[in-house]
């Protein structure tokens, strides 16, 4: 099987050059500047004004699989994920039940490995008392433990500090924290609800879930980093104090210390509760319009290393309510990359950051083996663009199985026109293909 990519625009490790790609089986063959491959193939498909990058690695979203099956599952949002440009995830752990179990994680692992044509990672998740299943964790074949620093689903918040104190100093793999101080955020919502009631507006979110609330937590998650010398990667970065915590004086691989920003905290800012209300109601909450200014800055000169979607769907139904019983979360993942483009056409960024910060150095961060470049020899996990195809987001094209996006009636210039997973394409622009072309992710750590 090979197919022989012509005449595109190749975006790939900070330039932008036409070039042909030569994908055979499941590897990139050739990749040639020359455009003189002229080989026997089995598909020739001519790229002329079209972009072709690596195909994104998302390292946060929640595909609600088990459990919470009538918000999403790994089928359907892995395949929203190709059609958005996403080749390879990585999941949480805050399923029902959580994934706190070595044989809890590894029948995720078997559910994709049947459903998914993406690949695929799960996180081990960590409570106050599963530290010997913790450290069962292989680092080679796991992409991090994740701890929620604050607010989470069932026995999923850490806020015992001697058991912290334990995973970050016993921990051999990247730990990935979410991290909210807790006791400040409860302050915060007893304070809203005796000045409002039941009815808090959604435009106090940020002020619940604050910037105090942030940097508190965060920098407690650095202290115990630095201390024990552990591999840390904080999420979603909502705030330009947390900012602070961050360094870019050296190379991404030589960090101890990474952070990641999200598509929601890159594109909206507080003012959009006003139209969107509980749709864009996400934790760490979307803030002010300078703090969004500020992440991209930091994107840009290196404190904040990748871009991830978050992915979180809930239902219509659930979105819809007040601000105590509408939960936190929305689906983005196959939006995330035309939103990176569009932010590109904006000037917000260079179009060779969108594939360093979503494909890159989401690779170089968690040391994956073989992905996130267009090399020879790498895994074909590519994504084309068109760049002159606007679209408008419409619940008739999403894919998500919640049947909703923050960003309806949006209109993007950039289309996702195909996407190839291990060489095998599985988004044409329109369907996605049934075969689980997915494979496991693995980490050369």
């Amino acid at each position: 099987m090979s197919t022989l990519f012509k005449n595109v625009i190749l975006i790939n490790e900070g330039t932008v050059r036409k070039a042909s790609v030569l994908i055979r089986d499941q590897r990139i063959q050739t990749v040639d500047y020359s455009c003189t491959i002229d080989p026997t193939v089995n598909t020739v498909i001519d790229g002329r004004g079209k972009y072709l990058m690596a195909g994104a690695i998302d390292d946060q979203v929640h595909f609600r699989e088990p459990g919470l099956t009538h918000k999403g599952e790994i089928k359907t949002e892995s395949r929203a994920a190709v059609a958005g440009g996403v080749t390879s995830f990585m999941e949480m752990p805050n399923t029902v039940p959580n994934a706190l179990t070595q044989e809890l994680l590894q029948d995720k692992y078997d559910r994709a490995a049947e459903v998914s044509p993406a690949n695929y990672s799960f996180f081990m998740g960590a409570s106050n008392e599963n530290i010997d299943e913790v450290l069962k964790t292989d680092p080679k074949q796991v992409c991090g433990l994740k701890i929620f620093m604050g607010s989470s689903t069932g026995n999923m918040l850490v806020d015992n500090r001697m058991v912290l104190e334990n995973i970050f100093k016993e921990c051999k793999m990247l730990i990935a924290t979410h991290c909210e101080d807790e006791a400040t955020v409860r302050t915060n919502l007893a304070a809203a609800k005796a000045k409002y009631g039941e009815h808090v507006p959604m435009s106090q979110h940020p002020y619940i879930r604050s910037e105090e609330a942030c940097y508190k937590s965060s920098s407690l998650a650095v202290e115990l980093a630095t201390k024990h010398n552990t591999r840390l990667h904080i999420l979603h970065i909502s705030t330009a104090k947390e900012l602070s915590l961050f360094r870019n004086d050296v190379p991404l691989e030589e960090k101890r210390i990474t952070a990641e920003a999200c598509i929601h905290h890159l594109w909206f800012s507080e003012k959009d509760y006003i139209e969107k209300g509980a749709f864009i109601k996400w934790n760490p909450a979307v803030k002010t319009a300078n703090d969004r200014a500020e992440i991209r800055a930091a994107l840009l000169d290196g404190r904040i290393d990748v871009v991830a979607t978050d992915h979180a769907p809930h239902t219509l139904e659930e979105k819809q309510n007040t601000y105590f019983k509408a939960p936190s979360g929305g689906p983005l993942v196959q939006h995330g990359v035309v939103a990176m483009l569009e932010m590109a056409d904006q000037g917000a960024m260079a179009l060779t950051d969108v594939p360093r910060l979503m494909a890159h150095d989401v690779a170089r961060c968690f040391q994956l083996e073989e992905r996130g470049f267009v090399r020879e020899g790498y895994y074909a996990d590519l994504v084309l663009i068109d760049p002159n195809a606007t679209w408008v987001v419409s619940k008739a094209n999403l894919l998500y199985k919640c049947g909703w996006s923050p960003f309806e009636g949006t209109a993007f210039k950039h289309k996702v026109a195909g996407t190839w997973v291990n060489g095998e394409h599985v988004y044409d622009g329109e369907t996605v293909t049934e075969n689980p072309a997915g494979k496991r992710l693995t980490f050369n750590r």
